[in-house]
């Protein structure tokens, strides 16, 4: 409590200590030099509490100003932070976006690269199937006809193997008719060993 209101406060109970005067409701007996007393310090600490306000004022409101100074710098970095924060936001939807975009080229590259290599290998597999049954139709046609060609000469071979065991087999039979007709019938004598028993 400043002390002009304990100088109310003791006027306030002057005032309500002191006597009516007689026949009066509203009128009340005072001291005039107490209450000039009181008066008198009222007027001269008015100033100075005044003062003593315009300065708590003054103070109040340069507190004020920096309360609001220091809430706006706080408010203008929440607002920088944000700001930052939305663009770092952005940053890391855009990264991500591209980076999504990356692979999923790389992976359309990985597909294309796969299927090509297996329509590569089919292709290897299938030129190396036609290569190799051409090669086998080479052979067989190769086979076949050196089969057909011993065959004729095995053939003819044979045809020739008979015709000399015929030649051969008429000759025999030629010379075998020669030498019977040269020895006549009765004076042929068998021929028998030393140890050959003649027949009875």
């Amino acid at each position: 409590m400043s002390r002009i209101e304990q100088i109310i406060s003791e006027i306030e109970e002057y005032i309500e200590g002191c006597k009516s005067v007689p026949l009066s409701s509203t009128k009340i007996a005072v001291n005039k030099d107490e209450l000039e007393s009181l008066l008198r310090e009222l007027r001269l600490k008015v100033p100075d509490e005044i003062k003593k306000y315009q300065r708590m004022l003054s103070n109040k409101e340069a507190i004020m100003a920096d309360a609001k100074e220091k809430a706006q710098e706080i408010i203008n970095e929440a607002q920088i932070q944000r700001d930052e924060l939305i663009n770092e936001h952005e940053i890391m939807q855009n990264a991500y976006a591209q980076a999504n975009d990356i692979v999923e080229e790389a992976t359309k590259h990985a597909k294309a690269i796969v299927d090509r290599a297996n329509l590569d290998a089919i292709n290897i597999r299938e030129g190396a199937l036609g290569y190799a049954d051409d090669m086998l139709a080479n052979v067989q046609s190769i086979l076949e006809k050196s089969f057909d060609i011993n065959k004729v000469n095995y053939e003819n071979l044979l045809d020739s193997i008979s015709n000399d065991i015929e030649t051969v087999v008429a000759n025999r039979n030629e010379l075998a008719h020669t030498e019977n007709e040269g020895i006549p019938a009765d004076d042929t004598e068998p021929v028998t060993s030393e140890n050959e028993i003649p027949e009875e």
